[in-house]
């Protein structure tokens, strides 16, 4: 197997391009938007390169945050051979002070076809009482333009290569539905925005949008009939209420059983007890897309594709509370599992990944 330019040729003669490629960007600006949310613009002419076949939506990249030195200073990355199937294993067999921390972070959004291609990254700007975040927040407070950093994305040549898959960071595949429900937390907030911005006129439905406080509500626009709620903790306030009580709320006000947008099965409108995910240990991440045959074979339509029904969900947060809305959405409403993607984003207590 030979290389050329980044693309390989396997034995029979066939070229193929690699899904992800690392991209070394530069900081062009950076913006707070809100308490909350900061937003870095990242360009660099590699950006020439990034990209998916239409809208990001909520497109997942990786950020290669580097680690500074004892003085201060900023330890230069190492080199990302995507090209090598093992790249993440060697990555990760480096002395942390040297291959620096790795963060997922959504695109909200891309602007590629300028002279000088640019992507805004919006930080989830989280500080304990002493102010000590993690790498990503820290990174995100002290970014001055010019400052460099890799992140690891998608191939736009593999988009149009006919080996070319669906890129895997992309997870909102609402099919043939009409109507549409989002929610989530702040971390979720810049997917749910680039998706309501994509939304066709025709469709209708709910988003909520669960944030610190009211000084974090975003101007957001969208072409769709998709009624856009913000909730606010308070936590600017003094009262702040628990992570997730607000939004799920919503959820089931919005969504109220029994069977309301379940195609009806021979049990009625309820559906069956989803399996169990202990969210401490595993990742809660079930979605249309990433779903086996067997776990298809036991949904409530088993003779229905994902995205042949009318209706689609797109959850995404702290996981403990992506558990609970997956329960109630599934067992209590009967929504069938090919039509929501459940998503924990984090987990309360653990650095994210």
């Amino acid at each position: 197997m030979t290389s050329v330019k980044g693309t390989k040729t396997t034995a029979a003669g066939t070229r193929t391009e690699p899904m992800t490629l690392a991209f070394d960007v530069t900081v062009s600006s950076v913006r707070q938007l809100s308490p909350t949310f900061r937003r870095v613009t990242l360009g660099g002419y590699s950006l020439r390169d990034f990209g998916v076949r239409g809208d990001t939506l909520d497109l997942r990249i990786k950020l290669m945050i580097p680690s500074l030195a004892e003085d201060g200073t900023v330890v230069p990355l190492p080199p990302f051979n995507m090209e090598e199937a093992g790249w993440y294993q060697e990555w990760l067999a480096m002395d942390p002070s040297v291959r620096g921390a790795m963060r997922t972070y959504t695109v909200r959004e891309a602007r590629l076809d300028g002279v000088y291609p640019e992507i805004d990254i919006d930080f989830v700007m989280h500080f304990d009482a002493d102010g000590n975040g993690g790498p990503a927040a820290n990174w995100a407070q002290a970014a001055r333009p010019g400052d460099a950093i890799t992140l690891i994305g998608p191939n736009n040549r593999a988009a149009h290569c006919f080996t070319a898959e669906i890129y895997s960071g992309i997870e909102w595949r609402p099919g043939m539905a009409q109507r549409v429900l989002l929610a989530g937390d702040e971390t979720a907030i810049p997917a749910i925005s680039a998706i309501l911005e994509s939304l066709p006129s025709y469709m209708t439905g709910h988003a909520f949008l669960e944030v610190p406080e009211a000084g974090d509500f975003l101007e957001l626009t969208s072409a769709a009939d998709v009624e856009i709620t913000w909730l606010a903790r308070g936590a600017s306030i003094g009262r702040s209420r628990p992570h997730g009580e607000l939004l799920q709320q919503a959820v089931r006000n919005a969504v109220p059983v029994p069977g309301w947008v379940g195609i009806k099965s021979d049990n009625g409108g309820a559906g069956p007890e989803p399996e169990d995910v202990n969210v401490d240990e595993e990742v809660l991440w079930e979605t249309p897309a990433r779903m086996e045959t067997a776990a298809i074979a036991a949904t409530k339509n088993p003779d229905m594709p994902a995205g042949a029904m009318p209706f689609y969900a797109w959850i995404a947060g702290e996981a403990a509370v992506i558990k609970d809305m997956r329960r109630y959405l599934v067992r209590d409403v009967g929504i069938d599992r090919k039509q929501v993607a459940f998503m924990g984003y984090w987990r309360q207590g653990k650095a994210e990944g």
